[in-house]
């Protein structure tokens, strides 16, 4: 079978809208290209070139909620907001179109909207910030898709404002928002905050980075607070600015046309004086900041030379507006985004009024102006919903009009506003004259039929028709239709009388169209009424009522015969004497404009979520059109122009896209004949008298002007020589007075010559004095250390013989303590062997086990007492050491005193050498002075003659620059040229890419063609085939059956000829039949394993997301529990030191008990305190050692109670407590 014919192609070529509320939603990514948010997605904007260009975003997309580029403009991170759940993704912007390269997402996250984005300064690195509740920071690793970091944000008030990285550092964050300023550092896998805040901190709207350490910030009541390392160290309060006196003037000039009092006026700027300025957006440049405070002004900042502090150097105000009724205090606007180009020419500014705005940075500070104005970026936008859409015939300009009291006139072959006026009241529908110079305007009061001007709009004539949401111009333009609640009233164009007036719609009329005749009318209304009219009879005609359904809007087919109608029950209705002939189902969408083009072969509808399907009619029921993202809300209107080349659309958002049609991909649409437009335009009588006054005025200005200026350059002419006439008399004054000077210096000179020759001879006297006086204090010096050495020589041989003393004594005594030990302790062992022979059995065996205990740890005391012992003399040594290396420290001063006096005499030396030298240079200097007039004088020459050279030179100047002037223009030309014919290149590029696309195409359809027919020729050959066997075997059956009635007269015979034409032939076309029967089979067999296969295809891929993700969740789990297994061991290794410090300090507790014990007995020997002992004077560890004191006091005595009341019977045994405790306390002693 053949494939169906493609739908049409559109594609946008001028987006005229801007997205508010959005995150970053403007920014450059070039120098001369600018993105911002519009519609449901974004728009590119050239502002040399003028074009535009669109970035749709993912499917079903509601719009951008934050926008943030890269510093290199390579890479935009886009977050848009979704019927299924929010994305993040960032595109590559260099390519051509821009591509996605990552979709960011992450399991532990919950779902939510991001509100703010930015990019580290490598562009490596994403920050976002989520929607409160549950307002989280996320810092990924983009290009991985890896999350590098979450924190958790606790709600405050409206939540964050604004997050950004340091513009020379990829760790460091800043945010703020209501209530909070905070900069955190990423290390470790972690955000960690480094600023504390003090006080209560206010509600911060911006901020911007100015340097590596400074971030300005702007808030709700007017102040700019500078932070620097997170310290607040400046702080202003702006006040509110009032207007300049061009805006003011322009105001009272508006009042007046607008029949407006002027107290309303004053009640409301008054109004907006209370109102605390808020400072919304603020952006940094080289030079200082940016920031908007009062409503349409931007202030300049720049850096003052002192204290690091910011300085007001400029406003610039939003420009007026033109062709208004409306005061300026009623029109606030609020500026909420800034941003400059990479090289600070231009600064760009964004309004919650959907405006753009441009402004030129002044090149050098001369051309600064106090107060400044932005001029538009493009032109004015709608900034609320549009409500109507209209073209006309003669003319390539469409008409607009707005809920924000606005008539628009654009041109969409130039991408244009030609003419653009406000009103006082909501414009509800907009109509325009097939000649396009006329347009019809419903308001809530009346009908305004309005004539367009040259250069604005006039109302020609009112209407008495209250709330017209509808009205149509015929296609003759001798009539016009206008809907009067649910009354279609019919007006002449010529007489403005009220021709007919149609009745029988019961509910709001929606849509009215024209037949291509003028002799029919079509309308729909809310209760699901579609009607045709009979202009001459002004009744009924056709009528098809589904009360089901909500109509929105109606198109006609060229030939007027079917009407394409959408509205609220998801279809597209084809409708045609007076039935539904078609109903084409949306698809989880709701149709709410239809258009169909003039041709009647392609048919364009909008939908409820701001796309534009195009299809091809005739109308297929499946999902055969094409889809194109454009709006982000619902379509409101829509139109195709008359040569059927552009697409026209509308929406709630306030945006209006210019879509151009192709037919087959990418082929643009072809006419039979070229139609040309008409350059006619309407002007005033009264504008052109006006404006010839104004020629004359500006004509006699100009020969007045020409006049003053010959005037003035002869005074000029004639001041010029009086002043150089002036300065040549001052410059001969001047070097008389030099000559002078020069005498007197000379003379000066001689004087002070004289005075150093005698400065150094007093000077020599001087230095020969300090030289003896040095001498003498150094040999005096040099004695007394002398004896100091001799007296410190005396003192170590004292220290030696003392400590050599003391280490006598210290061993001796040792020795003594330790034979008394020895003798006590054999005394000891005899008196318990006495004990134990006395003892019972059963006794004598825990006695012996107890003596085992105690030896052994007698042994390990006598152990530590040696170790300790063997400590004390190693520390003894070591003072030894180091008296050996105070000696050796004062033998090397010794050494360097001495090497000082050498130095001295070393030094008196170079002094003499230097005394010398002065004398030599005192020489060379006289020469040098004398060489140096000898040089002035030549200099003097010199400069005369330079004078008449530079007086040559100007006057060659004078012609270099009227010849450069004139290169000039003619490079100018040239560069005309050269642009002319480099346009003229890429049209023929462009020619030529067209002409490849076509070529390609209809090599494809060649080839496809070619299939067809091998298909269609295999088919005759097998009917060709079927002929000729059905030919033969009717041949045969003939002669069969002629010779079957040759047996006519025997029956028999008969009945057995008919038995074999039965079996022969009916039997054959049985099994022929058969085998297409299963020749049919087998290709339903084919067609269902076909679907099997593909349903287990997609069956697997769910199966691999599974997995993946399964495996997702698995890989989280185990790295918690490799993170809880890491918690435990560290717990278990804090426990073993916990019992380490108990053990401290139980031994601790018995080192105290001791030292008690050896006071008593033996109170001159010291003993150093361990670091266990001083941990027991900190404050904190009091409490707990007490208590561990406490609980081994009460488990000693259950101990002693438990031996004492088991060993009663045995008065050795209780006799030997008071040995044990001396034994304890002699140990103590030794320690």
């Amino acid at each position: 079978m053949a494939e169906p014919e493609a739908a049409a192609e559109v594609e946008p070529v001028a987006v005229f809208g801007c997205r508010p509320g959005v995150s970053g939603g403007l920014c450059f990514l070039e120098e001369h290209l600018v993105l911002h948010a519009a519609g449901a997605a974004c728009a590119l904007f050239h502002t040399e070139h003028r074009w535009h260009k669109f970035i749709p975003g993912r499917d079903k997309s509601q719009g951008v909620r934050a926008l943030a580029v890269s510093s290199s403009g390579r890479y935009m991170a886009v977050s848009e907001t979704a019927e299924e759940e929010p994305t993040l993704t960032v595109y590559e912007m260099t390519a051509a179109p821009p591509r996605r390269r990552r979709t960011l997402t992450a399991a532990e996250l919950p779902v939510r909207e991001v509100a703010a984005l930015a990019f580290s300064p490598d562009g490596r690195h994403l920050v976002a910030l989520t929607e409160p509740p549950e307002a989280h920071l996320v810092l990924w690793l983009w290009e991985k898709q890896q999350l590098l970091a979450v924190l958790r944000l606790e709600d405050k008030g409206s939540g964050v404002c604004q997050v950004s990285f340091s513009p020379h550092d990829n760790t460091q964050i800043c945010l703020t928002g209501n209530g909070f300023f905070k900069l955190y550092k990423y290390s470790e896998r972690t955000l960690k905050q480094t600023n504390l805040q003090k006080g209560e901190p206010p509600n911060y709207l911006c901020h911007a980075w100015l340097s590596e350490g400074e971030i300005v910030c702007g808030t709700a009541t007017g102040k700019l607070c500078l932070f620097e390392t997170g310290e607040l160290l400046w702080q202003i309060d702006v006040g509110y600015r009032k207007p300049p006196k061009e805006l003011q003037e322009g105001k009272k000039d508006d009042e007046s046309y607008s029949d407006v009092p002027s107290e309303s006026t004053s009640e409301d700027s008054d109004s907006l004086q209370d109102i605390p300025p808020q400072i919304s957006a603020v952006a940094a440049y080289s030079k200082g900041f940016a920031c908007s405070t009062s409503p349409g002004v931007v202030l300049m900042f720049e850096k003052t030379n002192g204290n690091g502090a910011y300085k007001e150097s400029q406003e610039i105000w939003l420009p007026q507006d033109l062709f208004t009724t409306v005061p300026k205090p009623l029109r606030r606007q609020d500026i909420i985004c800034i941003c400059f180009s990479p090289s600070e020419k231009t600064m760009v500014a964004s309004t919650n009024k959907n405006q753009l705005y441009m402004f030129t940075m002044p090149t050098t500070d001369y051309l600064k102006e106090e107060s400044s104005h932005f001029e538009y970026l493009h032109f004015p936008l709608h900034s609320a919903e549009v409500t109507g859409l209209d073209t006309c015939i003669r003319r390539p300009i469409v008409a607009t009009c707005s809920v924000d009291k606005s008539v628009r006139v654009w041109n969409y072959k130039t991408n244009t506003l030609e003419l653009y006026k406000e009103f006082w009241e909501e414009a509800y529908t907009v109509a325009l004259h097939p000649t396009g110079l006329f347009c019809l305007v419903g308001f809530s009061d009346k009908l305004r039929f309005i004539s367009l001007l040259y250069e604005g709009m006039n109302v020609f004539k009112d209407f008495p028709v209250r709330e017209c949401k509808e009205c149509s111009f015929s296609n003759g333009g001798h009539l016009f239709a206008a809907v009067n609640e649910n009354v279609i009233q019919v007006y002449s164009c010529t007489t403005f009388e009220n021709v007919n007036n149609l009745k029988g719609h019961s509910g709001k009329i929606r849509a009215v169209k024209w037949s291509t005749d003028d002799s029919k009318c079509f309308s729909c209304d809310t209760h699901g009424a579609v009607y045709e009219w009979n202009l001459s009879t002004g009744k009924r005609e056709m009528e098809c009522v589904t009360t089901s359904c909500i109509y929105s809007s109606i198109a006609l087919h060229s030939d007027s015969k079917l009407v394409f109608a959408v509205g609220s029950d998801q279809t597209l209705k084809e409708i045609s004497e007076s039935s539904v002939q078609h109903e084409v189902p949306a698809f989880d969408a709701v149709y709410t404009a239809v258009a169909v083009s003039h041709s009647g072969d392609m048919v364009f509808v909008g939908t409820s979520l701001g796309t534009v399907r195009t299809m091809k009619y005739p109308l297929t029921l499946g999902r055969e059109f094409n889809e194109y993202q454009g709006h982000s809300s619902a379509i409101t209107k829509m139109s195709v122009t008359t040569d059927d080349l552009f697409l026209l659309t509308a929406s709630e958002d306030g945006s209006l896209f210019f879509w151009k049609i192709y037919s087959k991909k990418g082929k643009m649409m072809k006419r039979e004949k070229e139609f040309e437009y008409a350059e006619e335009v309407l002007i005033m009588k009264s504008d052109i008298e006006e404006k010839s006054r104004a020629m004359l005025d500006l004509q006699i200005r100009v020969s007045e002007l020409q006049t003053e200026n010959d005037y003035q350059l002869r005074l000029k002419d004639i001041s010029y020589t009086e002043k150089i006439k002036e300065l040549e008399e001052t410059f001969t004054q001047e070097l008389e007075s030099l000559k002078n000077k020069h005498q007197n210096l000379q003379a000066e000179k001689a004087n002070e010559e004289t005075q150093h020759q005698l400065q150094l001879s007093e000077l020599l006297n001087k230095h020969a004095k300090e030289l003896r006086d040095l001498e003498s204090d150094s040999n005096q010096k040099l004695m007394m250390e002398n004896e100091k050495y001799q007296e410190l020589q005396v003192t170590s041989q004292r220290m030696q013989e003392d400590y050599e003393k003391q280490m006598h004594n210290l061993q001796e005594s040792k020795n003594k303590a330790l034979e008394e030990l020895t003798d006590y302790y054999e005394e000891k062992l005899n008196e318990k062997t006495l004990l134990l022979e006395e003892a019972e059995e059963d006794m004598r065996k825990q006695i012996e086990e107890d003596e085992d205990r105690e030896i052994q740890d007698i042994k390990i005391k006598y152990e530590r007492q040696l170790v300790e012992e063997r400590e004390s003399n190693m520390h003894l040594r070591g003072e030894v050491g180091v008296m050996n290396k105070r000696l050796s420290s004062l033998q090397k001063e010794l050494k360097e005193r001495n090497n000082d006096i050498e130095d001295l005499k070393v030094e008196q030396q170079n002094l003499l050498g230097v005394i010398k030298s002065l004398e030599k240079d005192i020489s060379m200097l006289n020469s040098n002075i004398e060489q140096r007039t000898n040089t002035i004088q030549e200099k003097e020459k010199d400069i005369y003659d330079l004078k008449k050279k530079n007086q040559e030179l100007e006057k060659f100047k004078f012609v270099l620059d009227h010849r450069i002037e004139q290169f000039k223009k003619q490079i100018e030309s040239l560069e005309n040229d050269i642009k002319i014919m480099k346009e003229q290149i890429q049209e023929m590029e462009r020619e030529l890419e067209q002409l490849h696309k076509e070529n390609t195409q209809l090599k494809l359809n060649i080839a496809q063609l070619q299939q067809r027919l091998k298909a269609t020729d295999n088919e005759l050959h097998k009917e060709r085939r079927k002929k000729q066997n059905m030919e033969t075997l009717i041949k045969r059956f003939k002669m069969d059956l002629h010779n079957c009635v040759g047996f006519i007269q025997d029956y028999k015979k008969l009945k057995a000829g008919i038995r074999e034409l039965y079996t022969k032939y009916v039997q054959q076309l049985e099994t022929v039949e058969m085998e297409e029967i299963d020749t049919d089979l087998q290709q339903e067999y084919v067609r269902q394993r076909e679907y099997l296969e593909r349903n287990l295809a997609a069956l697997k891929k769910r199966l691999a997301k599974d997995q993946e993700t399964h495996q997702a969740a698995y890989m989280r789990i185990m790295q918690e529990n490799v993170s809880l297994i890491k918690e435990i061991n560290d717990l278990r290794q804090e426990l073993t030191v916990a019992h380490a410090q108990v053990h401290d300090l139980q031994s601790a507790l018995k080192l105290t008990k001791k030292k008690q014990a050896i006071q008593d007995t033996a109170p001159s020997i010291e003993v150093l305190p361990s670091p266990a002992v001083l941990r027991l004077n900190e404050q904190k560890e009091n409490e707990k050692i007490i208590e561990m004191q406490l609980l081994e006091i009460q488990h000693l005595r259950d101990q002693i109670q438990e031996k004492g009341q088991g060993l009663e019977a045995q008065p050795l045994f209780h006799g030997m407590l008071p040995k044990l405790s001396l034994e304890r306390s002699h140990k103590t002693h030794q320690n």
